[in-house]
């Protein structure tokens, strides 16, 4: 880990502002009459932040079973959204606040935020030491765009699973199921065409977590809308 105070200072403010927009853009969509307790979103927050190094040890310990390259893609997409889904578990749990559908994907988005900012930071402590501020500012703008998109989108897909189910319980384990699959399955893609593909993939893949991204919003107006209703009209 790096000590210079400037490098470090950059690193948290590339890594850690375009984390806080999109928790600032994804509360917008939430309900404003009855909005989280901020103290648990922020908590949300550090949590999540701090999940990041258990998810490296985890990563760099799966290497000692791991050869080939598209199944360590698989495994360390699913050991980050596990992680990520523990982290909320710690918080949802038994919390009174959580009393709607559209609760659900509100926590899963500030943790995986948290963890997405932490990432971050890591990330672009040696490009920005190697090659200086703007090309530290430069990869941060990169990682807003793609990665830390992509973490909010991606366990914002297992929170939207939950909050459907909010009504009828006995199929949750099913629908949570199917989140974390489903969100496992986009992380995969996406570090994969990242990770291998050209500049012509590149583009198609932040295309299509977008077009994710808008899906997820207008699921987010059905939560609201199943929030509003009783549990007798579901």
């Amino acid at each position: 880990m790096m000590s210079d105070p400037k490098t470090l200072l950059i690193a948290i403010l590339s890594g850690a502002i375009p984390a806080i927009f999109w928790l600032w853009f994804w509360l917008k969509q939430e309900d404003d009459e009855k909005p989280e307790p901020v103290g648990l979103i922020i908590l949300s927050f550090f949590i999540g932040s701090f999940l990041v190094f258990i998810a490296i040890w985890l990563e760099r310990y799966s290497l000692n079973f791991i050869s080939n390259e598209r199944t360590k893609i698989i495994i360390w997409a699913s050991i980050e959204e596990l992680i990520k889904l523990l982290g909320v578990a710690i918080i949802i749990i038994g919390n009174k606040h959580v009393d709607e559908p559209i609760d659900y994907p509100m926590y899963f988005i500030a943790v995986a935020l948290g963890f997405a900012a932490m990432e971050n930071v890591m990330y672009l402590m040696n490009p920005i030491k190697v090659d200086g501020a703007i090309v530290g500012m430069i990869t941060g703008n990169l990682r807003f765009l793609g990665s830390t998109l992509l973490h909010a989108i991606s366990s914002a897909i297992i929170g939207s699973a939950l909050g459907l189910s909010f009504y009828i319980k006995q199929f949750r384990g099913f629908y949570l199921i199917v989140g974390i699959l489903l969100a496992i399955l986009l992380h995969s893609v996406f570090n994969f065409f990242i990770m291998k593909g050209s500049g012509d993939n590149f583009l198609s893949v932040f295309g299509f977590l977008w077009v994710v991204t808008i899906i997820n919003i207008l699921i987010f107006e059905k939560l609201k809308r199943i929030g509003r209703l009783s549990p007798s009209i579901q």
